[in-house]
């Protein structure tokens, strides 16, 4: 069998076909999907909830962290909203509610009283709410009632 010789057009071509195909993907970062929404997410939801330094007399950490989809680049400055059922109240009281900021890494944290089952579940919710990007509700279920942390990680959309 012959041999033909390979040619820089050769790969050019070959390479593009692969690319548009869908065989490789651009060394660009576009794999960072977005955040769905949660169903149950946005129950209870209160709309401007203040920003604070802590909700009712603490105990529990809710923390995690705010990227752009495409590039996956932190989001500094971003609010998120928690709330919860816990031992200092339901999920709907507005004593429950408070809101945070990403620091400069993307990262949030908000101390809050102990999350307690409701229907059933140890959960939390948190939402991202600020309006450069899409809205995304979460309804993170603990592993165990006893756990007195629990993350929860947005990718957002731009809106």
């Amino acid at each position: 069998m012959p041999q033909l010789p390979i040619r820089r057009r050769h790969l050019i071509a070959a390479g593009g076909a692969a690319l548009a195909l869908g065989l490789i993907s651009p060394l660009a970062a576009q794999s960072v999907t977005p955040t769905r929404t949660m169903r149950g997410g946005a129950n209870n939801y209160r709309p401007g909830a203040p920003i604070v330094d802590r909700i009712g007399g603490g105990g529990f950490w809710m923390s995690g962290t705010v990227r752009r989809a495409g590039d996956g680049a932190p989001l500094a400055g971003q609010r998120i909203q928690i709330w919860a059922h816990t031992t200092e109240g339901h999920e709907r009281d507005p004593q429950s509610h408070g809101a945070t900021l990403t620091d400069e890494n993307g990262m949030f944290r908000l101390e809050m009283p102990q999350i307690v089952p409701a229907f059933g579940q140890p959960h939390g919710h948190l939402a991202y709410d600020s309006g450069d990007y899409e809205t995304v509700f979460l309804r993170p279920v603990m592993g165990s009632a006893r756990d007195t942390s629990l993350e929860a990680h947005f990718v957002l959309q731009p809106a």
